[in-house]
C-alpha cells in the first residue's frame, strides 16, 4: 500500500477477529514502529506482546483497575471488562519507560515519540492489511496494571492496541 493512500485509508477497526500478524508480520510492525522521531535516540517505547496466560492476567488485572475506580461494579460488569481485553487476536501495550534522570530530553517529548511509534505501528498493519483498535482507559493509568508489565509507576502505557482481521 502507498504511503498517502494507507494515511488517508486507516481508520480505527470496530470489530476485530482471528487471525492477528503472524510472528514474522508482528516483528516487521515492531520494526516500523521503531523508526519513528526520537529526540535524543532515547527509544522510551517498549511493545508488550501479550499472549496466553500473560493476555489472560492481563485482561484480569484491567477490569481490576476498572473497579477501583468504580468499586459498586458487578461481576457481570467485571467480566465485561475483562471480555474488551481478550476481543482481538493480538494484543500489544505500548508503553514509554521515561528516563528521568535525562534533563535534556524533556518527559513530554519522550511520551511524544511513543506516540509516533504507535502511529508508525498502526500505519504499517493498515498497510498489511491488519484491522486495529487504540484503546487505553482505566488500565492504561493504574499502578498495578503497569507494574504486571514491568513498569514503573511514573511510566506511561500510551496504548492497548487491537490487532487482527478487521470485520468492521
Amino acid at each position: 500500500m502507498e504511503l498517502f493512500d494507507a494515511i488517508t485509508t486507516r481508520s480505527s477497526a470496530g470489530l476485530l477477529a482471528a487471525p492477528g500478524p503472524s510472528p514474522v508480520e508482528l516483528e516487521r510492525l515492531l520494526q516500523a514502529a521503531a523508526r519513528a522521531p526520537d529526540h535524543g535516540r532515547l527509544r522510551p517505547w517498549r511493545f508488550i506482546v501479550l499472549e496466553g496466560a500473560a493476555r489472560e492476567s492481563f485482561a484480569a488485572a484491567a477490569a481490576a483497575a476498572k473497579r477501583r475506580l468504580l468499586p459498586a461494579m458487578t461481576a457481570e460488569q467485571m467480566a465485561g471488562e475483562r471480555d474488551k481485553m481478550l476481543r482481538s487476536p493480538t494484543l500489544v501495550v505500548a508503553a514509554c519507560v521515561v528516563d528521568l534522570a535525562n534533563t535534556k530530553i524533556p518527559e513530554v517529548e519522550q511520551i511524544l515519540a511513543v506516540g509516533a511509534a504507535v502511529e508508525n505501528l498502526f500505519l504499517a498493519a493498515h498497510a498489511l492489511g491488519f484491522g486495529v483498535m487504540w484503546k487505553t482507559g482505566a488500565a492504561a493509568y493504574d499502578a498495578g496494571v503497569k507494574a504486571l508489565l514491568g513498569l514503573q509507576p511514573h511510566d506511561h502505557i500510551a496504548a492497548i492496541l487491537h490487532l487482527g482481521t478487521r470485520l468492521k
